[in-house]
C-alpha cells in the first residue's frame, strides 16, 4: 500500500488575504479555489514546482478555530519549507517583505532560517545538506533544533 500526506489544513482569517500572501510573498501556486457554498471554499496552495504536500486554506468558522490563527503549534515552528536554493529563496523572500525572525544559520543538517507567515506562525526555510536517498523529503529526517 502506498500512502502520502496530501494536505495540511492551515487555518486562516480570510481566504483572499491568505492566497495573496502565499502566492505573492512565498511564490506558491494556487492549485485550486472552488466555492463550496455558504462562504466556504476549497483552496489549495503549494510551493511552485512541488510534488509534495499542499496546504488546504481553511477559513476559521468559529471562535475556537479563530483562536488558532497565528499560533497553530503553540509557538513552535509549524511548517518546514524545503529548498534546493536557500540563498536565492531567502533573498527573494526578503525582497517580498517576508519577516525572518533570525539570521540564517548552519546546522549539522543544513542551512536554516525561521520566518513568519502573515499571521505569525513560524516556518523554517531549510536546505538540507544531503538530499540523498536517506534525507530527501518524506524519508528519514535529521533531528531539528526547535
Amino acid at each position: 500500500m502506498t500512502q502520502n500526506l496530501g494536505c495540511v489544513t492551515f487555518v486562516v482569517r480570510e481566504y483572499d488575504e491568505a492566497v495573496a500572501f502565499f502566492t505573492k510573498a512565498l511564490g506558491f501556486e494556487l492549485i485550486e479555489d472552488t466555492a463550496l457554498g455558504g462562504g466556504k471554499r476549497w483552496v489549495l496552495v503549494a510551493p511552485s514546482n512541488s510534488r509534495g504536500t499542499c496546504l488546504l486554506l481553511a477559513k476559521a468558522a468559529n471562535l475556537e478555530q479563530a483562536s488558532r490563527i497565528g499560533n497553530q503549534t503553540g509557538g513552535r515552528v509549524f511548517l518546514i519549507l524545503h529548498t534546493d536554493d536557500f540563498w536565492g529563496d531567502y533573498q527573494a523572500m526578503k525582497a517580498r517583505n517576508v519577516r525572518f525572525r533570525e539570521e540564517p544559520r548552519q546546522e549539522p543538517y543544513g542551512t536554516v532560517a525561521v520566518f513568519e507567515d502573515l499571521y505569525g506562525n513560524k516556518w523554517d526555510l531549510l536546505q538540507l545538506k544531503n538530499l540523498g536517498k536517506k534525507n530527501r523529503p518524506g524519508r528519514t529526517w535529521p533531528r531539528l533544533r526547535h
